[in-house]
């Protein structure tokens, strides 16, 4: 882009940059939830859950499905790396 492009585009620098960090939140947040060690431990809790009454046989198994897809989808994508660093 040349310099009048710039110029002309400066106006929306702060709309171009909450989009930005609007995208890297989502991003973050679809990390988290596609994470397969999030999804053991809601698998262990609600594993508990069905033990101790709180929830039925009808509903684990619905949530169950549904977190089994979860993880996955995660382990398929890989989320929950963090390309080679630890934490």
């Amino acid at each position: 882009m040349g310099l009048i492009g710039e110029v002309l585009m400066l106006p929306l620098a702060p709309v171009r940059g909450g989009l930005w960090a609007v995208s890297q939140v989502l991003a973050e947040a679809e990390r988290l939830y596609y994470d397969p060690a999030t999804v053991r431990s809601e698998l262990a809790l609600l594993e508990q859950q069905l033990e101790s009454g709180e929830l039925g046989e009808e509903e684990f198994d619905r949530r169950e499905d549904e977190l089994l897809d979860r993880l996955e989808i995660g382990l398929r994508t890989g989320a929950g790396t963090d390309n080679g660093t630890t934490r």
